[in-house]
């Protein structure tokens, strides 16, 4: 029998829904948002627009690094930061030291990362995701 995802596919699809709605009602900016599990298995991604490669991979970057690392990406590259280390150190070509990726945790339990990317600055990618985390942990 197929183990039961903690992250129930209709929050999901509300989560993405929220961050893509409020995203849009702005100027045209265009962003990548990434959902993944917490092994980091991607299950939803969305773009509003076009984008650079770098983009939209690096929003399912940061949904991942969320996840496997436990923390968000802002808060685990200032911790790299202050131990004078590189993402790179850590040997896994996937991990991104860049803000805008979230973890999603209930009760202590890491269930899944969200990433978003393709905004001008981390702290804008952030604000995105806390729309999404918002939704899939009401």
């Amino acid at each position: 029998m197929p183990e039961q995802s903690p992250l129930p596919f209709a929050k999901i699809q509300a989560a993405m829904n929220a961050m893509i709605e409020k995203v849009t009602q702005g100027p045209d900016v265009v962003v990548a948002i990434a959902i993944v599990d917490n092994t980091g298995n991607l299950l939803a991604y969305a773009q509003t627009g076009q984008l650079r490669l770098f983009s939209r991979r690096h929003a399912i970057r940061k949904a991942y690094t969320a996840a496997v690392m436990g923390m968000d990406t802002g808060i685990h590259a200032r911790k790299l930061k202050e131990q004078g280390r590189s993402i790179s150190e850590l040997g896994d070509p996937q991990l991104s030291p860049t803000q805008g990726g979230l973890v999603i945790k209930r009760d202590g339990t890491i269930l899944g990362g969200i990433g978003v990317g393709g905004f001008d600055g981390g702290h804008l990618d952030e604000a995105l995701a806390q729309v999404g985390l918002a939704i899939i942990l009401e």
